[in-house]
């Protein structure tokens, strides 16, 4: 298990809280209420075991959910058909307790996994839709049904398509959300020479709208400059960034990229299914089977598949489709994702 300040905060949570069980009056007060102490403790147990779990043992959020939700409706479902008085209060705290929050996780469970999932923008690698910052919501219905944790297909429903602005794991590390736009699909032949992009011999249209300024993300008092593009691209229309005098791929970039992944012996499949220039200026790929290859509309200041390699469909949270929210710009909050 890995200690962080976070595991330390959670541990030290799961030590109070069981202090305040232990010493709290187990006794409902005059009004039926459980004592604050009660209360407080099993609030702090959760929050302790939610940051070991999260922290210490590299748990992704939903499959602690899923555990807060079978536990819980376990104890709900005792609390129903277990108790001989079920028109009485409940004074078995710890049943008590876990049944009446069951059905406010389980909402958040069914909503979450099966429906919308927030997701906030990390980095301006999608500028210019979509900036560092921006609060969005990915739809996780749009790609089929799919096994919490596990992530396979259970129900399909539809299908990633190239153009999609699609939530994923990021494969190097899975505890980490990426977010891309998707522009190949399994089979597809990609080809990004010269900073033009073309899918089976079809090439993407961009027209020049003008300059592009925003704030450099590790310092806003920096500004970055790009020529703004507008695409055409599968039938979609989107903006696109480009910067000249930045080659296709960056060679420096790659070459640390295929460091980090060597050694972690991590099969990025770039080396079987690709061909790169040696001076950087284009690259040519075949999207494996169960595979996709997406990039940044930011096209010169975004890690992407040409990097670190494809995407397997395993690894896919959703289609972000909706901007509900940015604390520095609230005229961003309604925008739709194209």
């Amino acid at each position: 298990m890995e200690l962080n300040q976070i595991t330390y905060a959670a541990i030290g949570a799961l030590i109070a809280g069981a202090i305040m069980l232990f010493s709290g009056s187990k006794q409902r007060t005059a009004e039926g209420e459980w004592s604050s102490a009660l209360q407080w403790g099993y609030l702090l147990l959760m929050v302790g075991i939610f940051g070991v779990l999260s922290s210490g043992l590299a748990w992704s959020f939903t499959a602690i959910l899923l555990l807060f939700t079978v536990l819980t409706g376990t104890v709900w479902t005792w609390s129903k058909w277990g108790r001989q008085n079920k028109n009485s209060l409940d004074n078995n705290h710890f049943r008590d307790y876990m049944a009446s929050i069951f059905p406010i996780i389980g909402v958040v469970f069914v909503l979450r996994t099966f429906i919308a999932e927030p997701f906030q923008i990390p980095s301006s690698s999608m500028r210019p839709g979509l900036e560092k910052g921006d609060f969005i919501l990915v739809n996780k219905f749009t790609y089929g049904i799919r096994v919490p944790v596990l992530n396979n297909v259970l129900i399909p429903i539809g299908k990633v398509a190239r153009g999609d602005v699609a939530v994923f794991n990021f494969p190097v590390d899975t505890k980490v959300n990426y977010i891309k736009r998707i522009v190949g699909v399994p089979g597809d032949i990609i080809e990004y020479k010269d900073k033009i992009l073309t899918v089976n011999g079809i090439v993407e249209h961009d027209k020049s709208i003008g300059e592009y300024r925003y704030p450099d993300d590790n310092d806003n008092q920096q500004t970055q400059t790009a020529e703004h593009f507008q695409a055409a691209f599968d039938g979609k229309s989107f903006g696109v960034l480009k910067v000249e005098d930045v080659p296709s791929v960056d060679v420096r970039t790659f070459n640390a990229y295929q460091n980090r992944m060597n050694e972690l012996d991590f099969a990025s499949g770039l080396a079987e299914n690709c061909e790169y220039s040696e001076d950087g200026s284009s690259f040519k790929c075949h999207v494996p089977e169960g595979k996709y290859f997406a990039m940044g509309d930011n096209r010169d200041n975004s890690a992407d598949s040409r990097y670190w390699g494809f995407v397997d469909d395993r690894l896919i949270v959703g289609k972000a489709f909706f901007i509900w929210m940015n604390a520095g710009n609230m005229k961003r909050i309604g925008n739709s994702i194209q």
